[in-house]
């Protein structure tokens, strides 16, 4: 009743409404939209959390940051612009010597040259 049986995480029929009548994005439907911007909302921030593919992850958020930015809230640069410079600094130095990244030596992975 009232909500989406679309799998983790549960939406809310409010949730839904919002992508459909005040972000309108293009391209996706608005189910599809809203059950992709949840279900990162919950699962990057707990990887950076965990220092656990911390790159991609941060990534994953910047792009986050950019949509909404550019298509939903271009008034709020100055809040997009902090959270766009503290993702930078993590794709670009990675996670911290804590991090399950860092323990595993992930974060020391190079590529093939």
């Amino acid at each position: 009743e009232g909500r989406f049986q679309l799998g983790w995480p549960r939406l809310s029929a409010s949730a839904v409404d919002l992508f459909r009548d005040e972000y309108r994005l293009p391209i996706l439907p608005p189910e599809s939209a809203a059950l992709l911007a949840a279900s990162a909302e919950h699962a990057l921030p707990l990887l950076l959390l965990l220092g656990l593919g911390t790159r991609f992850a941060a990534l994953g958020l910047l792009g986050m940051t950019i949509v909404i930015q550019l298509l939903v809230y271009p008034g709020a640069y100055a809040t997009h612009g902090i959270w766009a410079a503290a993702l930078l600094l993590l794709i670009a130095h990675g996670p911290g010597a804590w991090s399950v990244d860092h323990v595993t030596g992930w974060d020391r992975v190079q590529p093939a040259r």
